[in-house]
């Protein structure tokens, strides 16, 4: 339960800094592109690079910490970040066949997303209809 009350706290804290993101974008007119969110999924990306980093090392991180800042805050800044991470692992952990895994992990991730939200749409504008 104390992992998930820390994963929640931190969730809210990344998820208001993705709006802060958001905002700042849009004040300065910048919405023709979805450059918050390209700028939101590569910072926190690169902070999860960092937060593995330090998790990897020899004096690593509590569990606790952990939960709270790659779980928590990254994960409601933004969910690339666990994305680009589960594709790294993909890559480095495992036989041969590692690299074939995280490019197939990739494109089933972005072709069965976008093909879910298309669905998505569809199913509830019949329904709305």
């Amino acid at each position: 339960m104390k992992l998930f009350l820390l994963a929640a706290l931190g969730g809210a804290f990344g998820a208001g800094a993705r709006h802060l993101v958001n905002e700042a974008f849009a004040a300065r007119g910048l919405t023709a592109f979805p450059w918050s969110t390209l700028t939101v999924n590569v910072v926190g990306s690169l902070l999860m690079g960092c937060v593995m980093a330090v998790v990897l090392s020899r004096d690593g991180l509590a569990p606790e910490v952990r939960t709270f800042l790659a779980t928590g805050i990254l994960g409601g800044f933004t969910t690339f970040s666990a994305f680009s991470l589960d594709v790294w692992k993909l890559a480095t952990d495992g036989p041969d066949t590692a690299g074939l895994a995280a490019v197939a992990y990739v494109l089933a991730s972005v072709v069965l997303s976008v093909g879910a939200l298309v669905l998505g749409l569809w199913m509830t504008r019949e329904v709305l209809a």
